[in-house]
């Protein structure tokens, strides 16, 4: 072997480490997408209820408006949140004051038992499954997108092929926070 199929065979074998990193980030990069656009998919569902729920809940206690208040400011946070940290912020926001509306409902025996109500809280409660199982699938590929970005010796080229960190769609404390049953 020459000095020269030496040089070249390295040559070559170094396109291909990049074009299978490069190819392999884009792979990765384009799931998180996949994943964010699900999470949006599922919090728009969930805002898209909210106010179905607020009319049939306001049939029955007309005088807790400002839950109805605090419901409504959280979905217009959540609708216009357009960075991870805000939409995971909004959607805590929105969930707590959800939170504040079905305790409100516990009060009204003639609500729980209403088939709009019932059925909306049924949706709503397969929107947050979708929710969790959504920010569970953009985190495990986050997860694994920021690890290959991290190894090495991907980590000498990711930000000159323009590959940086990604956030994690994290709880907030709110949502960390033990929940509370109070049976009066």
């Amino acid at each position: 072997m020459t000095p020269l199929n030496i040089l070249i065979g390295l040559v070559v074998l170094a396109g291909i480490y990049f074009l299978v990193l490069y190819n392999g980030l884009v792979s990765l990069k384009t799931r998180i997408e996949e994943g964010w656009s699900q999470i949006d998919i599922q919090l728009k569902r969930r805002a898209d209820l909210i106010p179905n729920l607020i009319e049939t809940v306001k049939g029955y206690a007309k005088h807790e408006k400002g839950v109805f208040t605090e419901v409504t400011k959280a979905r217009s946070a959540l609708l216009g949140a357009k960075s991870v940290p805000k939409m995971a912020e909004a959607s805590d926001m929105l969930t707590s004051a959800l939170g504040k509306l079905f305790a409100i409902a516990e009060a009204y025996p003639q609500l729980r038992a209403n088939e709009n109500f019932v059925q909306l809280q049924k949706e709503l409660s397969d929107t947050e499954d979708k929710v969790a199982y959504s920010r569970q699938y953009y985190n495990t590929i986050v997860n694994e997108y920021n690890i290959k970005i991290r190894t090495f010796p991907n980590t000498l080229f990711n930000e000159m092929l323009g590959f940086l960190e990604k956030e994690f769609f994290a709880a907030s404390e709110e949502e960390r926070k033990a929940i509370k049953v109070k049976f009066e």
